[in-house]
């Protein structure tokens, strides 16, 4: 699976550092005053510039930090939030991991959360929740979080100022409700979008591309959805 769409990948790569230096200036994304890391603001300026995202809204994970960056289509940023990211280190996901999602355990060292470039669908998970899709196959998704016993526990590392304390997912983007619902829902929830996601060391190196749209008439258990 991390072989696909290397090609993608290239191009991304292509779109941040090749680029004219003037084209970039001219692409200006509105962080609305909000504060990120210049990885951010690069990559989020190299889409504009290039016009990658195809006139549709977007979002950008930064997995160093474990935040979210959700923009409208011309550029906005609508949100940002802490988010949870996959417990293990990795840009890749595993092969099959998605099927195994769906028997309810994954192995630690596969609850990467994958980097890269992704059309991402609306959907909804096997309990009929509104998800939005990143890579189906892998079962990887962005989704509010889940009531159940270890709730209270995520909330708390949700809260934390410390980036590693919010890695504890399966793989999946988790979000607080609130943002999922005034965000995430609005903007990435009723239509396709484009999702990056910077790898490990940030977003100077290319990334891994996985172009697969979801099929919004199946129904897949997200691997976070699986905890208890």
């Amino acid at each position: 699976m991390q072989w696909t769409g290397r090609i993608a990948g290239a191009i991304l790569w292509v779109l941040m550092c090749v680029l004219p230096a003037v084209a970039l200036a001219a692409a200006a994304p509105d962080f609305g005053g909000e504060r990120v890391a210049a990885d951010v603001r690069q990559l989020a300026q190299a889409v504009l510039a290039s016009g990658d995202h195809g006139s549709r809204p977007f979002a950008i994970v930064d997995k160093q930090e474990a935040r979210l960056y959700v923009f409208n289509a011309r550029g906005r940023l609508r949100g940002a939030s802490a988010v949870l990211i996959g417990q293990a280190p990795g840009d890749d996901s595993a092969a099959d991991v998605g099927d195994r999602a769906q028997t309810g355990y994954v192995p630690l060292p596969e609850r990467t959360t994958p980097a890269g470039r992704f059309m991402s669908e609306p959907g909804r998970n096997s309990e009929g929740e509104p998800v939005v899709w990143v890579d189906y196959n892998a079962a990887f998704a962005i989704h509010r979080l889940r009531p159940g016993a270890s709730r209270a526990l995520r909330e708390a590392r949700l809260a934390s100022s410390s980036p590693a304390d919010r890695r504890v997912s399966w793989g999946c983007v988790v979000v607080p409700v609130k943002f999922y619902v005034d965000v995430v829902e609005r903007l990435l929830g009723r239509s396709p979008g484009v999702v990056y996601v910077m790898p490990e060391q940030g977003a100077s190196v290319a990334l891994p591309a996985n172009q697969r749209a979801a099929d919004p008439s199946r129904l897949r258990l997200t691997a976070t959805a699986a905890m208890r």
